[in-house]
């Protein structure tokens, strides 16, 4: 028997050059702490869901500035077993941060965010140039 020693990130770092997953200004790094996201075009718009669980809405600051939408969270917490004479104490520190490049045909006054059960939706709605428009009969003269 043989020991063969091999090298299992040339094919995924390989993939990773040539798919490079920032459609729509999304994840610049794969593996690092930020929530995952859907994202969903429509006639009407785009809807944006983060799997965010465990948050309060206070907890989040979404902003846009110069066509790049952002989102963030600060969350500190301390637990502590025993306030005296504890022999064990955990600080926790949780933060993130999301930017996404917004097209020019997003109408930024009315976007809108909720919160519920975990997950973050953001609505952006197209602007009214920017819906499809209705099929028209042109008559012939």
């Amino acid at each position: 028997m043989s020991i063969v020693k091999r090298n299992n990130m040339l094919f995924p770092a390989l993939m990773n050059d040539i798919f490079k997953p920032d459609w729509f200004g999304g994840m610049e790094n794969l593996n690092s702490n930020v929530p995952a996201v859907n994202i969903l075009e429509n006639e009407t718009g785009f809807e944006l869901e983060l799997a965010i669980p465990g948050f309060k809405k206070d907890d989040f600051n979404v902003e846009i500035d110069d066509n790049v939408l952002t989102i963030s969270s600060e969350l500190k917490s301390e637990k502590e077993n025993n306030e005296d004479n504890y022999t064990r104490r955990e600080f926790s520190y949780t933060s993130f941060k999301r930017a996404f490049t917004l097209p020019e045909t997003i109408d930024e006054a009315k976007i809108n965010a909720n919160y519920e059960n975990g997950i973050l939706r953001l609505s952006l709605p197209k602007k009214e140039e920017a819906l499809p428009k209705p099929k028209r009969l042109i008559e012939i003269a």
